[in-house]
């Protein structure tokens, strides 16, 4: 590791909180990651394969990747999902800069890219052309359609959370909403590492490598297979999740004698039980036609009403602490500002320290991976790279020497770093 890693592992290790696993003992120490990508679905892709300990070289272009800059709510995606990685700037469009990639590729075990239909074979490192140079490599395109009659159409996060239904669910009828956070890029992003992962296993069988593909449209059926089950269970369409029938009597959000607001949600007959002897609802244990969920359910119009006068003569603080007291599953409504501050985040090291690029002295502290590794939790090894930061040491470890390296930068097929 380097001092810098070293630095920022020791910075997380005491300020996150939680043993974080170190860099010697990651999964994926051992593999090596070139990756072509920008926005959300192949950053995250990659981000998670880089927490997991593989050697992330990011391929920016020349400038420095889009995303750096961007506003509006697109303004944290640059912080949340390329740490762990290092950067090299390329302009793919020069002869140079092609070659340089292609050596790239050559040393790597995976390579990832994300650009629109068609454009990765236009810059010449298309998979039939980079399977030649490295017939061991794992190739994933992360795109907006698996194969199909869509297969060359744009597609954007929400484009596929509407067309695939999953913005109709989550709005309300005739309103389509979509989801409150990029869910169908980071959800490509990671079946690209499960198809990734599978793909590595299979090579220590075969010794070759393979060309796999995730894509957003797909990842939005899987989320709302679901509802088509439902549909072929019942004969009925599921209605938006905003005007449902709920599966169960009690899954609702209440408002509490401070104007707060939490979610309670009974699910089986042991939290009904529960439930009721914490709050003396004696009769409704007592009550033959309320025995069953399904009961309880068409009980609703009773049971509702009950629930929510009692929530209205207790503060937030005291609900939770009768709720968690009877085991039952409940929440507080969150905002994701509110989690800097999350108890149990802090406490269990679920948050990592990062340094921002703002042009000034900030940092942040953004989610780890959710995983435990043996019961530790995996750590930050690197901050932010800055754009083409790593390209010396890059094209060093690729066999290239400092005359060759200078004559590249001089030339403008690979950014000088800052």
């Amino acid at each position: 590791m380097t001092a810098d890693g070293q630095k920022a592992a020791q910075h997380s290790a005491r300020h996150s909180g939680g043993d974080k696993l170190p860099a010697e003992e990651l999964p994926l120490r051992d593999i090596k990651v070139v990756e072509f990508v920008h926005t959300v679905m192949g950053p995250s892709c990659g981000v998670v394969l880089a927490d997991l300990g593989a050697e992330v070289i990011k391929i920016e272009p020349v400038g420095g990747d889009v995303t750096r800059r961007l506003a509006g709510s697109g303004a944290g995606y640059w912080a949340m999902f390329n740490r762990n990685k290092r950067s090299i700037a390329l302009d793919l469009k020069s002869e140079e800069g092609r070659a340089v990639a292609l050596d790239l590729i050559r040393g790597a075990d995976v390579m990832t890219e994300n650009f629109g239909p068609g454009t990765i074979d236009r810059l010449g490192l298309g998979w039939e052309t980079v399977r030649e140079v490295n017939p061991r490599l794992i190739f994933c395109a992360l795109k907006g359609f698996l194969g199909g009659p869509y297969e060359n159409r744009m597609a954007l996060d929400e484009v596929c959370q509407i067309m695939g239904g999953l913005a109709y669910m989550t709005g309300l009828p005739g309103k389509p909403m979509r989801a409150g956070a990029s869910v169908i890029d980071v959800m490509g992003g990671v079946f690209g590492v499960v198809g990734i992962l599978s793909a590595l296993h299979e090579r220590e069988k075969t010794g070759r490598g393979r060309h796999i593909k995730s894509a957003l449209f797909e990842s939005t059926l899987f989320l709302v297979g679901q509802h088509m089950a439902f549909k072929s269970v019942t004969g009925k369409a599921m209605p938006p999740m905003s005007v449902r029938l709920s599966a169960w009597c009690v899954y609702d959000i209440f408002v509490t004698q401070d104007g707060q607001q939490c979610f309670l949600g009974l699910v089986t007959d042991n939290n009904w039980k529960r439930f009721c002897g914490e709050f003396g609802y004696d009769d409704w244990l007592a009550d033959p036609g309320l025995k069953t969920n399904a009961e309880r359910v068409h009980a609703r119009e009773r049971i509702i009403p009950r629930i929510t006068a009692m929530m209205k003569e207790h503060t937030l603080d005291q609900i939770v602490v009768r709720l968690e007291r009877a085991q039952l599953p409940f929440a507080p409504i969150g905002r994701p500002e509110d989690m800097f501050d999350d108890p149990h985040l802090n406490q269990g090291g679920g948050l990592l320290d990062l340094a921002l690029e703002t042009g000034e002295e900030k940092s942040t502290r953004l989610p780890v991976l959710p995983l435990e590794w043996g019961g530790r939790k995996l750590g930050l090894r690197r901050g932010l790279p800055g754009t083409s930061q790593h390209a010396r040491d890059v094209l060093k470890e690729a066999g290239y020497d400092d005359a060759r390296i200078d004559a590249l930068f001089s030339g403008g097929a690979v950014q000088k770093p800052d």
